[in-house]
């Protein structure tokens, strides 16, 4: 399906831990031995406008990183949300962007988007960036045909819509293929939460599978809600266990925010 636009969605709830989390692993990954390779499945278009229409027609950036960046947020965000406040409003970093801000002069990257218009997009906010390269492609397929030169540390990130239950399905079909093919690649995933509990079987198998970071964090759901999501997690393999640790506690710290309505 190609409907999917993340602008109605930058900044949200989701997207608070989700780059987060990202931004600990990148400055890990960067201060590494290794020259990096970042890949990311479904990039959408890098850049948001907070202040423009696709993400005022929701708002949800109100409860999400605009709400973050106006309270004191939990330790450990401090060094993500200081590049937000750089980047100001109307150029919010969404996870491409952030990785390259990120990484190092020596380090590239693949970033995949099928949607048409959200490709353009990408490809006007990044492309020019000469550690880039840009398909629009299926970023599934398209990403297990990759491997890293030499000694490069690859880094993946998948962060597929949701858009149907079908997606649970794609990515529990991807994950144990990516592992196996790189099997000393990171790699790093984002499961939304939903309010009927499909994805706690898919959860159950990414632990099986070996996952060492699973950071999740739920907020209070009002009444009338029509929304289908009450938390956001971001599942991880071979992250480094330190890191691993502070993004489990940033993620209960940021629930326990959320628990007061802050």
């Amino acid at each position: 399906m190609l409907s999917y636009q993340h602008g109605f969605h930058a900044g949200n709830r989701a997207d608070v831990l989700k780059h987060a989390v990202l931004d600990l692993v990148l400055q890990a990954a960067a201060k590494g031995p290794r020259p990096v390779f970042y890949v990311e499945t479904h990039s959408g278009r890098g850049r948001y406008d907070l202040t423009g229409p696709q993400a005022r027609k929701g708002g949800e950036a109100d409860t999400g990183i605009l709400a973050l960046l106006k309270g004191k947020p939990p330790a450990g965000f401090g060094p993500w949300l200081d590049l937000v406040r750089e980047r100001t409003e109307k150029d919010y970093p969404g996870s491409p962007a952030l990785a390259l801000a990120r990484l190092p002069a020596n380090a590239r990257a693949i970033l995949f988007e099928r949607h048409p218009a959200e490709f353009k997009a990408l490809t006007e906010n990044l492309g020019a960036d000469p550690r880039v390269l840009l398909r629009e492609a299926d970023g599934y397929a398209g990403a297990l045909k990759l491997a890293p030169r030499g000694h490069e540390q690859l880094l993946i990130l998948s962060d597929p819509s949701y858009e149907t239950r079908r997606d649970i399905e794609a990515l529990a079909l991807w994950t144990p293929k990516a592992l196996k093919r790189w099997p000393t690649g990171i790699v790093l995933l984002w499961l939304p939460l939903y309010r009927d509990g499909r994805e706690a079987e898919f959860g159950e198998l990414l632990a099986e599978m070996g996952a060492n970071l699973i950071a999740g964090a739920r907020w209070p759901v009002k009444p009338g809600d029509s929304s289908s999501l009450e938390g956001t997690a971001m599942v991880g393999f071979r992250i480094p266990d330190p890191v691993a640790r502070t993004c489990e506690t940033m993620a209960r710290d940021l629930e326990a925010m959320w628990a007061k309505g802050v």
